[in-house]
């Protein structure tokens, strides 16, 4: 594995070209057909210098290289986005990158899937310590087959569902079918967040690389260290191998680790989240430190929407927590896993006893979705223009915490964080 991390400061464009063309430097690619596995806008990372070294690596020795986004179930970016995301003008596509193949993954395009494999119901019990017994089809765009090597190229940030992002997940969810997906989510929310966010090695982490050694194409991978748009460390080898060492270094620069819990927490969601089905990290990056009974506040006048694509299913159920659902499962047989898990993780862990839901802290939005809206689906409300950040900040000690582009830095407290009961065997 090849790696640079610099310890004082970040990693420059001419450090990243480097490192890419060091990577290459004995990879027998010549003739071969590469795609590079990306993400999309909802992610930060230094994604134009990257686009621009491995073509300034890579063009003239191989025979065709492509990038296709790994959407998971997010929106299909429009072309103009896809060359903002890459940074490249309208005019360089169609010149200098105009053999490059920019392609969105087409999750619910059953002709775009292949079935590659089956997780039985004895693997995924074993796997997920019994919490699981299913059976379950693993499906993957088949646009890989048309290439001799697949790099995933993307950043490591700890995660809600899988502990920490990056390497195979960009095959599942990031180029999957729904049955996989809808599964390792759910098998995260039984778990919960507070328990799986941060963790390095978790069930739903096996059962990722499980389905990615399903894959029978050489790979390889780039996993990024980055704050905002700079770059701290790369990583480049297997995607096992450059995870696992990218994972050690975010548990270092993504887990923030405060002395007690806060009353109020206005978590404030950058641009890049712009509906409630991403700027839900908020709450997943700060549950562990809101005190019982105190309020996270996502803040953010941009976010209009739900979720464009999930949107009627969530408005359908709205947020509870895990043990509203498992109480009474019967009633929700026809929604899918991945839309059930984003709803715990969202409202956080919480009790349901005797037909009563307690949530262990209040969720509130103060976004430009309505407030009937936000009711309905069982959020708080308040108007964005009510609030002043500036109330918040360096007041910690009053029990108030402000977090500025909140979801990709995890906070949990040093002592004490919350630890939900273990759920029983629970199939959807």
């Amino acid at each position: 594995m090849l790696k640079h991390v610099n310890d004082a400061g970040y990693l420059t464009e001419s450090d990243l070209r480097g490192f890419v063309a060091r990577a290459f430097e004995k990879e027998h690619v010549e003739g071969k057909r590469v795609l590079f596995i990306i993400p999309d806008a909802t992610r930060s990372m230094p994604m134009p210098a990257m686009f621009r070294a491995l073509h300034e690596t890579l063009y003239r020795r191989v025979a065709r290289m492509d990038f296709l986004i790994a959407l998971g179930t997010h929106p299909p970016m429009p072309e103009a986005v896809i060359h903002k995301l890459v940074g490249i003008t309208r005019e360089e596509r169609e010149g200098k990158f105009r053999n490059v193949g920019l392609f969105n993954h087409e999750w619910k395009n059953n002709h775009a899937l292949i079935k590659i494999g089956t997780l039985t119901e004895e693997m995924l019990a074993e796997i997920s310590d019994g919490l699981l017994r299913e059976e379950v089809d693993v499906t993957i765009n088949k646009r890989i087959f048309d290439y001799d090597l697949i790099c995933i190229l993307g950043p490591v940030f700890p995660h809600e569902v899988v502990g920490f992002s990056g390497g195979n997940k960009y095959f599942f969810p990031g180029i999957a079918g729904a049955e996989i997906l809808n599964v390792f989510h759910w098998l995260g929310a039984l778990i919960t967040n507070p328990m799986i966010n941060g963790t390095k090695y978790t069930p739903v982490r096996k059962v990722v690389d499980t389905a990615a050694s399903m894959i029978h194409i050489e790979k390889r991978c780039f996993c990024l260290n980055v704050m905002g748009k700079d770059c701290k460390g790369i990583f480049y080898g297997t995607p096992e191998e450059a995870w696992d060492a990218a994972a050690d270094l975010s548990a270092q620069t993504h887990i923030r680790y405060m002395d007690k819990p806060f009353k109020s927490v206005l978590a404030m969601a950058p641009e890049m989240y712009d509906e409630i089905w991403v700027a839900g990290k908020c709450m997943y990056k700060l549950e562990p430190v809101v005190a019982d009974g105190g309020e996270l506040i996502i803040y953010g006048a941009h976010i209009k929407e739900v979720s464009v694509t999930h949107g009627e299913l969530i408005k359908k159920i709205g947020y509870h927590t895990r043990d509203y659902f498992l109480a009474q499962m019967d009633k929700f047989q026809d929604i899918p896993g991945g839309i059930l898990a984003h709803s715990t993780h969202v409202r956080g862990i919480g009790t349901y006893e005797d037909g009563v839901e307690k949530c262990r802290v209040q969720v509130t939005l103060a976004t430009s979705i309505p407030e009937d809206e936000c009711k309905a689906i069982n959020l708080g409300y308040r108007d964005p223009a009510s609030i002043d950040p500036e109330q918040w900040r360096n007041r910690e000690d009053e029990g108030l915490l402000l977090v500025e582009r909140a979801g990709e830095v995890l906070y949990r407290l040093k002592q004490g964080n919350p630890e939900p009961q273990r759920p029983a065997v629970v199939n959807l």
